[in-house]
């Protein structure tokens, strides 16, 4: 029988845990003891013995000595105080412990005591408030100058016990657990083994042992990760995909001459690339990033229209309704005309219209779909997909992308993104696909120009709005809040439609879009805008991603601070799409330095990729680009931001053990493969080994 290793055995079986504490411990996430020794310390504490004749008031230290007496004090309802008196060979001193009546039963008169705690001198005596203590009598986890381990916890766990476990856990299974990380990679970079990294990052002899082991597992947590990403895509490129396209690219150098410009020479490349992929025997893995208004669109196009030139299928997968209707009718206006049937699949169909829908596709009638997630159903079926097309891609797990790539058999996948991603984490959120960057906005844009103002200045906006909606053009307010049932006390979108009408805005046709609508009323509102029916939009952040009125030219977004800087550029991103000057204004009477840095840095750049970089400087990659939502392991010990140079070390090391062994069946990587499985295998679709 194979015995169980540490990755599986339960931490409820370790003694000293038992039922009650293994329920505490799970809140932790620790349910094994692999668990339990990868619940790292989040700091140390050096804790030398200091002579008491030496100690300071208000200093914190550590003491030792035997104990003389102990006595408990009820001075008033609810407090007990457990006094200590200690003796050391510089005198006596009092450990004080505050409503823990339990310690008067663990601690006797004679035994030896270390104590660590804040000093107090008054009144002629020496107290020590403690915050931690140990006996000493036993064999201890704790040696007697030590730098001690502290934990991130939870309820009634205590720093005491989880060193104890820890400290049991390393003498019973250090001895049977061995190194997955490849020997050679160990020694090239200097990292020691796993047994001795676990037993030095939970009780260091010194600080340099620390520092040694919390270098070898934020390489090994980057390393795994990365390791991961070339295999999914290793997988992909052993792949072969049944279908191939027509080297006659009639359908899209028809469309290419109805566009009224040119493409950019970054869209040129990305579509090079993009065909160049298409034409290997492998899916295309491929992500398409550029900044707001660039034209990946336009790129996303051409693809779609070779796989329909080639009698094949393609589809769009938005992440809204509003957006998947907008590259709906986008779509219909350019390639209707060229006779390419194009279909929507949203939440709003009737049941008949539904119906034939999804019949079009089975049957290959309808080549090329819009939707939004609803295109992962079971219920829908397609003839030939060859190609899927995914916009925003963060909005979308890996699991959902992976069940539209098994609708066709290995179709090609683009992947869009409009929200720039710095180098660092599109390495690790997107590391399983290539890259292709549309670096410059089309030709005729210009910059939009952007202000900071307080909301004292808001008359003069407003006074700008009506110079540019006199010339003919529009404009959007953008509001944080829907309304008044909202319990943080700012200006609902629905009272400041109603004060816009009456007051500054006067005359001009106003309209009101929100998170609440039905689809079909968002519809109908951004149709009557797109139209210049209506001429001021006030709304809440659903306008933020994709949608494209190229005659809007003035954006006032209040609260600003409210925002963050990626939802900021991309509500920015809504206008400056046409050939007229733009306008941004960011309205705000914050003073926190957060929100003047996030103010500054808009008016200072219009660079997507810039600012994403100052977000991630100043959210941390945990919160940056949706990632807890992507699909990917969150990280234990390793910062994207502080560690990026042992994630461009990983990679590398990754992508050329995956190159040596693609799917990791050499004798020297079964351990890997193991662990690789054992942390990734049945999640989120990543990988099919072990």
């Amino acid at each position: 029988m194979t015995e169980i290793g540490f990755e599986e055995y339960p931490v409820q079986y370790l003694k000293m845990v038992g039922p009650h504490r293994f329920t505490l411990l799970k809140k932790l996430g620790i349910r094994t003891i692999k668990d339990l020794l990868y619940h790292f310390p989040r700091a140390y504490q050096q804790r030398t013995v200091k002579p008491l004749n030496t100690c300071t008031h208000g200093e914190q230290v550590t003491l030792r000595g035997k104990v003389v007496e102990i006595r408990e004090l009820n001075p008033r309802s609810r407090l007990w105080i457990t006094r200590v008196k200690v003796q050391e060979p510089g005198g006596f001193f009092f450990a004080v412990w505050f409503n823990q009546r339990y310690i008067k039963k663990l601690i006797r008169v004679g035994c030896h005591v270390q104590v660590t705690g804040k000093i107090e001198r008054r009144f002629g005596e020496i107290q020590l408030l403690v915050n931690d203590y140990e006996l000493l009598q036993d064999d201890d986890a704790v040696p007697r100058d030590s730098i001690v381990p502290v934990y991130p916890l939870t309820g009634q766990l205590t720093q005491r016990l989880m060193r104890s476990l820890v400290c049991l856990a390393l003498d019973e299974w250090m001895p049977r657990v061995k190194d997955f990380l490849p020997p050679g990679l160990r020694q090239k970079f200097s990292l020691p083994e796993l047994p001795i990294a676990l037993r030095q990052i939970h009780f260091p002899a010194t600080e340099k042992e620390a520092i040694r082991a919390r270098k070898r597992f934020i390489f090994e947590e980057l390393f795994l990760l990365q390791l991961v990403l070339a295999l999914r895509r290793g997988q992909t490129t052993r792949k072969v995909k049944p279908h191939r396209y027509h080297e006659d690219d009639e359908l899209v150098e028809r469309f290419l001459s109805t566009l009224p410009f040119t493409l950019t020479p970054s869209q040129q490349l990305a579509w090079e690339e993009i065909k160049a992929d298409m034409d290997a025997s492998w899916p295309m893995n491929r992500l398409l990033q550029g900044d707001v208004g660039s034209g990946k669109t336009v790129v996303s196009t051409l693809a779609l229209l070779r796989a329909v030139g080639s009698g094949l299928q393609g589809v769009l997968m938005a992440p809204t309704e509003i957006l998947a209707e907008q590259h709906y009718l986008t779509l219909s206006r350019s390639l209707v005309p060229l006779g390419i049937k194009v279909g929507l699949l949203s939440g709003n169909l009737k049941k008949g219209e539904r119906k034939r829908l999804l019949s079009g596709l089975a049957s290959g009638e309808i080549p090329l779909v819009v939707g939004t997630h609803a295109l992962i159903q079971e219920e829908v079926k397609f003839k030939s997909l060859a190609l899927v097309v995914i916009d925003e891609q963060h909005r979308f797990g890996v699991r959902q992308r992976a069940t539209l790539q098994y609708k066709g058999h290995c179709p090609d996948v683009l992947v869009m993104t409009a929200t720039p991603i710095p180098r660092t984490m599109a390495l690790t959120l997107y590391g399983d696909l290539e890259v292709s960057t549309i670096a410059e906005l089309p030709p005729g844009r210009q910059p939009v120009k952007t202000y900071a103002l307080p909301a004292s200045r808001l008359p003069d906006v407003y006074k700008l709005i009506r110079r540019e909606v006199e010339k003919g053009h529009q404009a959007y307010v953008v509001c944080p809040l829907v309304d008044e049932s909202e319990k943080i006390d700012l200006q609902a979108a629905v009272e400041l439609v109603e004060e816009l009408s009456r007051g500054p805005l006067a005359g001009y046709r106003l309209g009101l879009l929100h998170g609440r609508l039905k689809p079909a009323e968002k519809e109908s509102v951004m149709e009557a805008f797109r139209t210049g029916l209506i001429q001021v939009l006030v709304t809440t952040t659903v306008v933020e991603v994709g949608v494209d009125v190229p005659n809007a030219t003035v954006m006032v977004i209040l609260d600003a601070e409210r925002f963050g800087l990626a939802q900021l550029h991309q509500l920015r991103g809504r206008v400056g799409r046409g050939k007229a000057q733009s306008y941004c204004f960011l309205v705000s009477d914050s003073m926190t330095e957060e929100a003047r840095f996030r103010l500054k840095a808009m008016t200072c750049t219009t660079d997507g990729f810039t600012l994403a970089e100052k977000d991630l400087q100043l959210r941390g990659p945990g919160e940056f680009a949706g990632t807890k939502q992507s699909g990917l392991p969150e990280l234990k010990i390793a910062d994207l931001v502080r560690d990026w140079r042992a994630l461009q070390l990983a990679r590398q090391e990754a992508v050329a053990l995956v190159k040596k062994d693609p799917e990791l069946k050499a004798p020297e990587h079964r351990l890997l493969a193991r662990e690789l499985y054992l942390r990734f295998g049945g999640k989120a679709g990543y990988l099919d080994i072990g």
